[in-house]
């Protein structure tokens, strides 16, 4: 018998739901996203931002349908639950957890990164990228402060996030037409190395930018809110509306963001230097600069001291609003695991007062405060984040396709239109970004991917939660090949060379010839693709039965439109068929 400890109460409506994707979108990526995609691949960044918005584009509208489907907190982690059973759940659910666990630190790191720009925060960051002591005690008071407002409740923190989120959309909005408008130099198209800054590599360089040049992460963040599905007032209108909408706003900002970045950068830096040569390493103070702060170097050098301050006291608010939201995601996905038997039941207990799972928002930020170690910096720490991320949109095409033979007469609020042709290939797209951020991180998101089934074994061994069921492998059997092919593929494909792991430490020379690029471009396109279909028929094939999908389903309720709808029923779990 469950408690209402375990309940959560809806209270979350359209602006609430869409200002939190909308603010989980608009984050630290505006702040760096357009200077490390332009030292990636100079000024045809604008492509990959076009390119990467379509990608995320059609898989939101696989998760509109979902999450209209399945109206539950967690959502992202629950859908291949359903369709695949407890195995693939925890599979996707530690992957969505990883993703909302490291971003929140990110973007705490981004917020002290441009602090450093200031004559007081310059002991806040060292030079080679990584936080001082006291720039520790200042992003541990960061995330503290994230935990206050969680605990405080979802209503409350609705709000605050909704204040938040406007802010975050008029600063960058505002800068791009104060830029445009003033500092333009259509020059710097084709200056630095010219539009096309690797003679017969562009494509690749192109596609290197999503994952690794922070276009991908910038755009992440659409999901959240079918996270928070099981706390919306009216799930079944509200949710696909501001899915769609959320990153329809993201696309349209940050390619401007991009285009303007270009266009209003100092063009003296570009005859000095490359697009590449712009990146960190450079010992020229202007390009340091640059790189603390991307915008507000630009609007100082241009003369522009009121954006420049504004634009520095955003880089705390936009990341703060993000972090806020991410670490209130995670012990949500937590919660959502727990109620499926996955881990302690401990992260399920909600508060008798907020209804806020108090143990999973205080793990998080544990885990979260692991994360400001000395690690690098933030465009360092984006590609393991987006690959985690990918996994995790990755299964939501699966589950469609699934859900669609097992239970074609759901009522759909929203129906992917052409679902054959576009589940798919959003499957094969996913694939592509973790394909291409490399060997190096392909392989680092392997090795956490194992300590998650650590984790989860361990709960198992233990007996750690009574909702824990039998784990059922034959609907998962498509996993284990599906990630091993994928690190077949990469270590012979031609991104991330390198040692495994990052090639940090001991790992520097272990499978150090990995990426060695033996299939080539396309050949390395065509083999991840042909891969990810063979997985995704596959995967269909052994969907779970009818029946057991049903009960799942049963455990869903949406609520009434514009009524507090009562708290989310009974455990939603999918046990094996009898």
């Amino acid at each position: 018998m469950i408690t209402t400890d375990s309940q959560l109460k809806r209270h979350v409506g359209f602006w609430g739901l869409l200002w939190t994707s909308v603010g989980s979108i608009i984050g630290s990526g505006w702040l760096f996203g357009a200077l490390v995609a332009a030292t990636v691949a100079g000024p045809s960044a604008l492509i990959g931002w076009v390119l990467a918005s379509g990608i995320v584009i059609l898989l939101a509208l696989v998760h509109a349908e979902l999450a209209g489907l399945f109206p539950v907190s967690g959502g992202t982690s629950r859908f291949p639950h359903y369709a695949f059973g407890n195995f693939a759940g925890m599979t996707f659910g530690w992957a969505s957890y990883l993703q909302a666990a490291a971003t929140a630190p990110i973007e705490v790191l981004a917020a002290i990164q441009y602090m450093s720009t200031t004559s007081w925060g310059h002991g806040l960051y060292n030079a080679s990228g990584t936080l001082t002591h006291q720039g520790m005690l200042v992003a541990t008071g960061l995330m503290l402060c994230f935990v206050i407002l969680n605990l405080i409740g979802i209503r409350w923190l609705s709000r605050a996030n909704s204040a938040i989120t406007v802010w975050k959309v008029l600063i960058p909005v505002g800068t791009v037409v104060v830029l445009l408008a003033t500092h333009f130099h259509p020059g710097n198209f084709t200056a630095g190395g010219g539009f096309f800054v690797h003679d017969g590599g562009a494509i690749h360089a192109i596609l290197v930018s999503l994952p690794t040049g922070g276009i991908v992460f910038a755009l992440l963040g659409f999901e959240q809110a079918t996270q928070l599905g099981g706390e919306a007032k009216n799930p079944g209108r509200d949710l696909p509306r501001a899915v769609i909408t959320s990153i329809l706003i993201g696309a349209a900002l940050y390619t401007l963001l991009q285009f303007a970045f270009i266009g209003s950068l100092d063009p003296k830096l570009l005859v000095e230097h490359t697009w590449t040569g712009l990146g960190a390493g450079s010992t020229d103070p202007a390009v340091v600069a640059l790189n603390a702060g991307p915008f507000y170097a630009i609007a100082s050098v241009a003369g522009l001291a009121w954006i420049a301050f504004i634009l520095r006291l955003d880089a705390v608010v936009s990341p703060f609003g993000s972090g806020l939201i991410y670490l209130t995601t995670s012990s949500r996905i937590s919660h959502a695991m727990a109620r499926n038997g996955s881990i302690p039941e401990q992260f399920e207990r909600t508060s008798r007062r907020t209804l806020v799972p108090v143990f999973g928002v205080l793990f998080s930020t544990a885990i979260g405060l692991l994360f400001l170690l000395p690690f690098p910096s933030w465009s360092k720490l984006v590609g393991i984040v987006t690959s985690a991320s990918v996994l995790m949109y990755a299964s939501a095409p699966l589950a469609l396709g699934a859900l669609r033979k097992s239970k074609p007469d759901l009522p759909r609020v929203y129906r992917l239109p052409a679902a054959g042709v576009l589940a798919p290939l959003a499957f094969v797209c996913a694939t592509w970004i973790m394909y291409w951020s490399g060997w190096q991180t392909l392989t680092t998101l392997m090795a956490a991917m194992l300590v998650g089934y650590a984790l989860i074994a361990f709960s198992y061994a233990f007996k750690l939660n009574p909702a824990a069921t039998k784990v059922e492998w034959r609907a998962a059997l498509w996993i284990g090949p599906y990630l091993l092919g994928m690190l077949v593929i990469s270590y012979f494909g031609g991104f991330g060379a390198g040692g495994i792991i990052g090639g940090v430490g001991p790992f520097n020379d272990v499978l150090a010839d990995g990426g060695n690029n033996a299939l080539g471009l396309v050949g390395g396109l065509v083999a991840s693709a042909a891969w990810s279909l063979v997985v995704y028929r596959l995967a269909v094939a052994l969907r779970l039965p009818e029946e057991a999908v049903d009960r799942a389903v049963e455990g869903v309720d949406p609520g009434p439109a514009g009524e507090e709808a009562p708290p989310v029923p009974e455990r939603v779990l999918v046990t094996s068929p009898a």
